[in-house]
């Protein structure tokens, strides 16, 4: 194993290796080239290490599910965006009193459990974006790695808001209207991030987010070095996955082609047990509110029937084959955290679907843990969601 507690010695600049290709150089953006998103990871020499506390008393490891088995009442719906995770949410409610040595403290002992630190930092970044903590805390610890993610996952939430509200409240697509300017501001930030923290996908995750803002996306081979920045750190996180599926979305700088085919590529390719098949709904999902919302900006009904966007055989074949490859080879033990959100896509698309067992087997995992995506895009997400578990409960494993 490699020795975390000694200081590697300093890598040079991101921006300084990659200077000419840099979009946000001057005369960086142009024609994109083709980025193949499903070449083979590249080698892993050179990336250093990110220093860490030199040792962890026993009782703080972080080396099992941070959470209680889904609810206690029955029926209790809950759609608290941590899911469950009770440090997570002590350090969320650090952040809103403007503390945050309980979120550094939180950071240090999830380590590298790569799934539960995106899981985390996706929540305190949104709950860091109306305050000051992250730039309190990057202030206080200049040195401490973990203070520079957070800063520039929360630059990145700032900005995704910056662009709904000059949308007016509506999320947008491409061609956000934020300024050049400042999305590259935002790039050097994540950039700072990740040359303090090599090991880290959380960088490469938040410049995979932010491409979607520039009105001409980015150029192929920058895009390619943060697909290469992630895969590289974590080959198989969904988080990243999902923000480079919604960059070629036809909502961004794609199609729903290229959509789906970047998830059935990603899904193929997944290890046994792994929640990456839940791209394929992912990206139906996509397509569905793309659909629903064209037309309602045109003031024209949907194309087609919006049932059979998710019962026709596709779909069906989909929705189970989901099922099979990830819970079907998933290890038994309680959901965690960080798969709530994935499980909430793969059950909607289940309860759709009509696959009532499979549905019921997702409800038995989940609880009453709930994520409002997919569930507010088809309806009232709290009456769908516990409509749906109410109506599957018990009905038993699914055979096809």
């Amino acid at each position: 194993m490699p020795d975390t507690d000694r200081a590697p010695a300093a890598p040079e600049p991101y921006e300084k290796r990659h200077k000419r290709a840099a979009p946000w150089a001057p005369g960086g953006r142009g024609t994109r080239e083709p980025l193949d998103p499903h070449a083979p990871p590249p080698a892993p020499g050179g990336l250093g290490w990110t220093v860490r506390p030199a040792a962890l008393a026993e009782d703080q490891v972080d080396d099992g599910p941070p959470c209680p088995p889904p609810g206690t009442a029955e029926d209790a719906t809950d759609f608290d965006p941590g899911f469950g995770d009770i440090r997570l949410t002590e350090a969320r409610q650090d952040i809103v009193i403007g503390r945050w040595q309980g979120v550094r403290d939180l950071f240090a002992v999830t380590g590298d459990n790569w799934p539960r630190r995106t899981h985390r930092l996706r929540v305190l970044s949104n709950a860091a974006a109306a305050g000051s903590v992250s730039e309190t805390w990057a202030e206080a610890e200049p040195g401490n790695p973990d203070a520079l993610v957070l800063r520039a996952a929360t630059e990145v939430v700032r900005v995704f808001d910056e662009a709904i509200a000059l949308h007016g409240g509506v999320r947008p697509g491409k061609g956000s209207g934020v300024a050049e300017s400042r999305l590259d501001g935002v790039v050097r930030s994540c950039l700072r991030a990740a040359d303090a923290s090599p090991l880290d996908p959380a960088p490469w995750i938040s410049l995979l987010t932010v491409a979607r803002l520039y009105g001409k996306g980015v150029r192929g081979p920058e895009l390619q070095r943060w697909w290469d920045g992630l895969r590289r750190r974590d080959p198989h996180n969904v988080e990243g996955h999902t923000q480079l599926l919604r960059y070629f979305s036809a909502r961004w700088h794609g199609t729903h082609g290229r959509m789906y085919g970047f998830a059935r590529d990603a899904a193929a390719v997944a290890p046994q047990g792994s929640p990456l098949p839940v791209l394929v709904q992912i990206a139906r999902v996509e397509e569905f509110r793309y659909v629903i919302e064209s037309a309602a900006a045109q003031g024209t009904p949907p194309p087609c029937e919006t049932g059979q966007h998710w019962q026709h055989e596709i779909a069906v074949t989909d929705a189970r084959r989901t099922y099979a490859r990830w819970l079907g080879g998933r290890p038994e033990g309680p959901l965690l955290p960080e798969e709530v959100g994935s499980l909430n896509y793969l059950t909607h698309a289940l309860c759709l679907a009509g696959l009532d067992a499979a549905a019921s087997d997702a409800f038995a995992l989940l609880g009453g843990r709930a994520a409002r995506a997919p569930w507010s895009y088809t309806g009232d997400p709290e009456g769908q969601f516990t409509a749906y578990r109410r109506a599957r409960r018990g009905a038993g494993r699914d055979g096809g």
